[in-house]
């Protein structure tokens, strides 16, 4: 295994003994009735003052040995200690109106990725862009987690609309979200007809070849590999965006592109995500007969998965800029996608206002 430097540092300033069972004993005093170790510490059957004191230092030793043993060997330090909300969005014009307002902003660089922190609307943030699709979104997800110190992630971006009800420019906080391109690609046992082994762990129909199944996941607080299909949101930061009131969308953008309808906010409901654009009404239509989903993006659910192993509060902000090929004509998103992106992060904001808790 592997020490950290500086608490080989403080093995050898205090002559450390090693222990046969694990860690580390200062031997300050030696008779056969005096010490009794037990473990990685010892204890006094009785003795002086100047004894007290060295049981003293000794604790103290232990103490710095925890808080340098607190972060793993080899990680890297956090770059800002300040607990922060991470607020993520996939690609450049959706997080430049939040950029806008945040302010004492400072800039970090890792791995290529950007970090903003700064104070947006009264609350302490770290801003990134995850990059599109799902490995992206996963691996700045964990890189943020792992460099600052995250309290809350909330994900403000467009999406495509799955609910025929919906419409471009609305806003949709699904209360959970799934990967529903996990998928087994079966067999084609005769002619347009497939078949698998697998059990249908999910109990859903199939599109063609493809059987959506769950994902396995592991967390501290269940190191065995489990299944899941459904993430969640945190239901307190679900509470708050369902208190969300009087929100001014837009339904036209600078150049006058304006949409038939008045956006509005949908709180609630399944999300799903996968590493696909979707720009096909028949596998809309599955999609949303299937997992009864509101909204398909390319991020959320990866960014839930991440949060979910980590125990980290999550929520995702999605505004509708087409409608997944359920369009009348040619897919709406570079027409709408301003407008869609500027909704998104006036929910997320008024969110942010309205949010209370301590990150």
């Amino acid at each position: 295994m592997t020490i950290n430097p500086e608490v080989e540092r403080l093995i050898g300033r205090f002559n450390l003994q090693s222990h046969p069972e694990g860690g580390h004993y200062i031997e300050t005093y030696r008779s056969k009735d005096s010490v009794v170790r037990q473990g990685q510490w010892h204890f006094y059957k009785g003795g002086s003052m100047t004894q007290i004191a060295l049981l003293l230092r000794t604790l103290l030793l232990a103490l710095l040995l925890l808080l340098a043993l607190a972060r793993p060997s080899g990680a890297a330090p956090w770059l800002d200690e300040t607990p922060r909300i991470a607020v993520i969005s996939a690609f450049e014009p959706e997080l430049s109106l939040l950029l806008a307002q945040t302010g004492q902003a400072r800039h970090f660089s890792v791995n290529g990725t950007r970090f903003t922190t700064g104070v947006l609307q009264g609350k302490p943030v770290v801003l990134f862009l995850s990059g599109i699709s799902m490995t992206n979104a996963a691996m700045t997800t964990q890189l943020a987690l792992d460099r600052f110190n995250i309290s809350h992630i909330v994900f403000s971006g467009i999406a495509g609309g799955v609910n025929p009800e919906l419409h471009i420019g609305d806003v949709v906080v699904a209360e959970r979200w799934g990967q529903y391109l996990e998928v087994l690609m079966a067999r084609e046992v005769t002619p347009g007809v497939f078949g698998t082994e697998a059990p249908n762990e999910l109990g859903l129909p199939g599109y063609g070849m493809m059987r959506t199944r769950p994902v396995k996941v592991v967390t501290a607080n269940q190191p065995q590999v489990h299944k899941k299909f459904w993430f969640d949101v945190d239901p307190e930061m679900l509470a708050v965006a369902q208190n969300l009131k009087g929100i001014a969308l837009q339904s036209c953008d600078a150049g006058s592109q304006c949409l038939r309808r008045q956006p509005r906010l949908m709180v609630g409901g399944n999300g799903v995500s996968g590493a696909a654009f979707v720009d096909n009404a028949e596998y809309r239509k599955y999609v949303f007969e299937t997992f009864q989903a509101n909204v398909l993006d390319m991020e959320s659910a990866a960014c839930a998965m991440v949060a979910y192993a980590n125990a980290v509060p999550f929520i995702a902000f999605r505004s509708l800029s087409d409608l997944a090929g359920g369009g009348e004509g040619a897919n709406e998103m570079h027409t709408f996608m301003d407008i869609a992106a500027d909704n998104s992060a006036k929910v997320l904001l008024a969110f942010l206002k309205a949010w209370t808790a301590a990150p």
